[in-house]
This record gives structure tokens, C-alpha cells and sequence, in this order.
């Protein structure tokens, strides 16, 4: 009988991690800057794109299905082109093992940092999760896998539960549960429960540990105590050094070609000169204006002549005439 449960849950679970065709993400990640950025203790979050995930996806409301604790390079674990393992994950089916950080390199995925975890600390949570590889999925508790199997749609107040049913075994492992337990290891909180008690006088908070197999990938997203780290912009990012493949950038030389006002020709004064006083006017001009005036019965245009006003003359020279 345990060999034929085995046998069936061995077939349900390679159904649940099959990659799905067509896979591209948005926004995959720089291997160089993750590379160089990672820190052990550090969450990686995955946009995964195997059945499972969709379910997941679906469960949690959120675009990560999958997570992994970076630990650092483990001994004895190399791929066969001689990279490190560095990652510590669990798999349906194939419980806690250890993977390259190459793994994800075709995945969108995100950086979770726990702030202000001490030294001592970060290599305790990498050590716990490091003992724990070799830790299965037994795949004879069919309830376990047939939680992603159940058609869709389901309430949302369920959908957490979905996640944590039939995890109950410590050596069966879900991806978040594992690295929930290794930071809880250190009493490092994720999403605590927080109950508030006291008098009027004095009000205290008290943090519960919620049970690793209530958490989901995204809960270190939104924790309050995970910083989100970019890789591309820890270092400095200079949006004017991209390359558009849309609109390429003018050369220095010929960039001041293009202003919209050449040096070589002056734009007009913005201030108007000022009136000369002194300057004559003409003898006399004469200009006729049109006047309308209207009767009971019709109307009568006549042009009458008007005279431009006679320029004043200037102070010396009406001393001048005064004097004469």
C-alpha cells in the first residue's frame, strides 16, 4: 500500500513541477549585479513558472510562487562546470536541497535583506537551513499534494490554510516554511502577531511567532523587517549611460548643432529703445478720419481733417523765447 501512495504521489508531484511553454518574464534579473550584491541571510524571491506556481500565485495574491535562502558557497555542492551551490530551497517532491544562484537567472525575481541581523545570527538561520538539506517530501500523504489540485476558486479566508495543509510532518518542507523555521531559529520576525495589553497607564506589545507553515513567499516582501534590495541601483545607477534602441544620443560634437538658437545670430532686444525728444517732426500731417453719424432715416459718412499735436517745446527753449 506505501508503495503504491509513493508511486501515485510521485506522479501527482512531477505533474505540479512541470515548466509551463511560452515563459518570458517582464523583468528578469542582472546575474552581474545580483551576484555582486547577495548576502547570506539574504531571501530570494521567484516568479516561478511551473504548475504549482500558478496555484500558488493564485493562493497567496501575489507574483511570488517560490523562495530561497541565499547561504553562501556549501561545501561539496558544485554544479558540474564547478559553480557553488549557494542556495537553499525546498521542492515538492524532492524536498530540501541545495541549487546555484544560476538557477533563477531567467526568472523575475526579488531580494529580501532581514535589517539589523547580527553576525552571529545570519550564520545560525544559514547553518540551520544547511542542515536541513536531505530533509524529503514524503509524497505518500496524497492530502499533502492534492491542496494544489483542488479547482479553483476558493475563498479567500481558505487560502492561507491551503498552503499550510498537511505540512504538520517537520520533515515535510514547503519552500517558506523552511526558511520561516530558520529564522524563527533566532527569534527573527517575518509577520508577527501583535496583541496589545496593558492599562491606560502603560500599553506593551506582545509578539506572537505565527506557525512556519502559515507563511507564504510574499510575507517577506511585505514584512515590515525585510528591506527590498535592487541589485541595479545599490551601486549607482545613471540613467543618462543607457542605450535606447529607439532614439540613439547625438555625439558631443554635433549635439550644439541642434540648439534652437544658434550662437551666430542675435535674438532682438527684449527691452525697447528709448523715444527721442529731439528728433523733428514732420512739417505737418494731415489724417483724415471717418466719422458716422446716424439720422432718423439714413446715415452720413464725412471725412474730417485732423491735425497731428504740435511737438512740446523743450525747456531751453522757452527760456530762450522768454528772454528775446
Amino acid at each position: 500500500m506505501g508503495f503504491v501512495l509513493d508511486t501515485v504521489g510521485q506522479l501527482i508531484a512531477n505533474y505540479l513541477q512541470k515548466e509551463l511553454p511560452g515563459y518570458e518574464p517582464f523583468t528578469p534579473s542582472d546575474p552581474e549585479h545580483l551576484r555582486g550584491v547577495i548576502e547570506p541571510g539574504d531571501v530570494l524571491l521567484v516568479e516561478g513558472n511551473n504548475r504549482v506556481s500558478g496555484i500558488i500565485k493564485y493562493l497567496t495574491q501575489s507574483t511570488w510562487s517560490h523562495a530561497a535562502l541565499y547561504v553562501g558557497a556549501i561545501d561539496g555542492a558544485v554544479e558540474p562546470d564547478g559553480e557553488p551551490h549557494v542556495l537553499i530551497e525546498a521542492n515538492i517532491g524532492e524536498g530540501v536541497t541545495s541549487a546555484p544562484l544560476s538557477k533563477y537567472f531567467p526568472y523575475h525575481t526579488r531580494l529580501c535583506r532581514p535589517v539589523g541581523l547580527s553576525f552571529e545570527d545570519r550564520n545560525t538561520v544559514c547553518r540551520y537551513a544547511i542542515n536541513r538539506i536531505g530533509f524529503g517530501y514524503d509524497t505518500k500523504n496524497i492530502l499533502d499534494l492534492m491542496r494544489f489540485l483542488i479547482p479553483l476558486p476558493i475563498p479567500q479566508r481558505w487560502r492561507r490554510r491551503m498552503i499550510a495543509f498537511g505540512s504538520g510532518d517537520p520533515t515535510k518542507i514547503i519552500c517558506s516554511a523552511l526558511i520561516a523555521q530558520a529564522f524563527d531559529s533566532v527569534r527573527y520576525p517575518i509577520l508577527p502577531k501583535i496583541t496589545r495589553a496593558g492599562s491606560r497607564q502603560a500599553r506593551r506589545e506582545i509578539l506572537h511567532i505565527r506557525d512556519s507553515s502559515l507563511y507564504m513567499p510574499r510575507d517577506f516582501d511585505i514584512s515590515p523587517y525585510f528591506e527590498i534590495v535592487k541589485p541595479t541601483i545599490v551601486h549607482g545607477f545613471d540613467y543618462t549611460s543607457l542605450h535606447w534602441a529607439d532614439k540613439q544620443k547625438p555625439l558631443q560634437e554635433v549635439a550644439g548643432e541642434f540648439g534652437i538658437f544658434p550662437e551666430a545670430i542675435e535674438s532682438p532686444p527684449f527691452v525697447p529703445e528709448a523715444i527721442d525728444q529731439a528728433a523733428p517732426l514732420p512739417a505737418e500731417e494731415v489724417t483724415l478720419v471717418e466719422r458716422v453719424t446716424v439720422s432718423e432715416h439714413f446715415m452720413v459718412a464725412e471725412y474730417v481733417s485732423v491735425r497731428a499735436p504740435e511737438r512740446p517745446a523743450e525747456p531751453g527753449e522757452r527760456s530762450t523765447e522768454l528772454a528775446a
